[in-house]
Formats: structure tokens, C-alpha cells, sequence
């Protein structure tokens, strides 16, 4: 039984209802139907929760009972779902990969660790901030913070900054991450209408292949760089690997299932 909600419009249920700010209009409708309601979107029917508790009962409490997940048709290309830890269904592969990133990305011995990285990447962001305020130059906080947030990342992953923050110019990588960000949140009428899927009426999934392809580009060359540091690599321990070393050990592991292919939506 599915929890009450608005009624809605034959086929195109109550994506009318959504306008401009969809979170906004969830919000007022679950203020009369409550935390916990059904919602037709299209072709596809949506449980929508909007309360602390009612998310604690759904992710924490019920997480296993509740972990599956629609995928986006923007993301059926190059198998890229199946690999993803966010975009998979609830199967063996996907809690193989929620394992792996629990053990060994979110340990809190590799959070404590990073600590002092979070902290030096925001006196970073403030210095730049200083420095363009007293010259008397404009600063895009919004882009600034997000090169940050992608230099913190990118330095767990891969022990390298991506992005440089005093750069006007975007960078590669910030672009495709900007990019791929974009078109997730893009509404795509082929989620709502799966049938459309197959001539693709915006070009969201095109458009998404193109930018992953980049993107996969964009890692081989970080794999093929950590492949080749291996053999010239002195004095290494495993307390100081990084995710990238962890996955590509987890790839030499026999029988893993984990190939150079399926790794790269992990770090992506």
C-alpha cells in the first residue's frame, strides 16, 4: 500500500505540479498529504519523504528494504550504472561496492587523516580570497568553493590537485565535472516516459556519453601515471594509499571481478 498523495493528471500525473522549483512544491504538498507520499511523475510512481524522521525510518532503519533505485536513462551508457554506487540497484555488485568503499574509503583512520588537508585547502580558498580583495578584483565564490570542494576530493582519491583556484580559466576537469553535474540534474522527460528513451528527445544521454567519454580519458591517464610510479615508488606502505591505489589493488586481486573499466564510475 503506498502512502496518500495528489491525484494528478492521466499520463502526465504531477509533473505540471512540479514548476520551476520542484523542491519548493514538494514541500507545500507535503505540508497536506505529510511526510511520507506518493507522487506520479510521468509513467514512473515516486515516494517522496520530507522530514528528518521519516528519512532516518527510510535510509537507516529500513535501508535494506528500501535500497532500490531508478536509474536515469542518462546514465545508460558505457555500463556506467552497473558500476556506480549511487546509480546501481540493490545486487550483489553494488553492496561488493559499498563494501569496498566503506572498508576502505570512509574508514575514520582515513578521514582523521585527511584532516589536515581539508584545513589547508580552506586557508587556501581564504588566502585567495584575501589576495583578489585587496587588489580589488571581483571573486566568484560560488566557483571558488566548488574548485575547492574538487581539489579536496580529487587529493583523497588521487593525491592530486585537479583544479588550480587562482585559474580564471575552468580546467578540464572542473568543466567535465560541471558538465556531468549539469545533466544529472537536468529533467529529462525520458525518466518520466521510459518508451522515449529510445530516440532520446533531449540528447541528455548523448550528450552525457560524450562527456564520459572525456572523463574516462581524463582517469586512464591518472591510472596509466600511478601504474607507472609503482616500479619507482620507494619506501610505500599501505597506511599510505589513496583510493586510486586501493582500487587498482583490488583489480590485481584475482578473481575480484574489478577491471580497469568498471573502476572508473568510482572515480568519476
Amino acid at each position: 500500500k503506498l502512502p496518500p498523495g495528489p491525484v494528478g493528471l492521466p499520463v502526465v500525473g504531477s509533473l505540471f505540479q512540479l514548476g520551476v522549483k520542484p523542491y519548493e512544491s514538494l514541500a507545500r504538498l507535503s505540508k497536506q498529504y505529510g511526510p511520507l507520499m506518493t507522487v506520479r511523475l510521468g509513467l514512473k510512481t515516486t515516494v517522496v519523504v520530507s522530514s528528518a524522521g521519516m528519512a532516518e525510518e527510510v535510509l537507516l532503519k529500513h535501508d535494506r528494504d528500501l535500497a532500490g533505485r531508478t536509474g536515469l536513462d542518462a546514465t545508460n551508457v558505457f555500463h556506467y550504472a552497473e558500476s556506480s554506487i549511487t546509480m546501481n540497484q540493490n545486487c550483489p555488485r553494488w553492496r561488493e561496492l559499498r563494501r569496498l568503499c566503506s572498508n576502505e574509503m570512509f574508514l575514520p583512520k582515513r578521514l582523521d587523516a585527511v584532516r589536515g588537508l581539508r584545513e589547508e585547502k580552506v586557508q587556501a580558498l581564504l588566502k585567495h580570497i584575501q589576495t583578489a580583495s585587496a587588489a580589488g578584483r571581483p571573486v566568484d565564490i560560488g566557483k571558488c568553493t566548488f574548485s575547492t570542494a574538487l581539489n579536496l576530493v580529487s587529493r583523497t582519491v588521487y593525491s592530486e590537485d585537479v583544479v588550480d583556484v587562482e585559474s580564471e580559466s575552468a580546467g578540464e576537469f572542473k568543466s567535465l565535472v560541471w558538465g556531468l553535474t549539469q545533466i544529472v540534474l537536468k529533467a529529462n522527460i525520458a525518466d518520466y516516459f521510459p518508451m522515449l528513451s529510445l530516440v532520446d528527445p533531449q540528447g541528455i544521454r548523448r550528450r552525457n556519453k560524450a562527456l564520459l567519454k572525456q572523463m574516462f580519458a581524463f582517469l586512464d591517464k591518472l591510472i596509466d601515471k600511478r601504474l607507472q610510479s609503482y616500479g619507482a615508488r620507494e619506501g610505500w606502505k599501505k597506511e599510505s594509499e589513496d583510493f586510486l591505489d586501493v582500487l587498482l589493488r583490488v583489480v590485481a586481486t584475482p578473481g575480484s571481478g574489478f577491471t580497469r573499466q568498471n573502476i572508473r564510475p568510482l572515480l568519476s
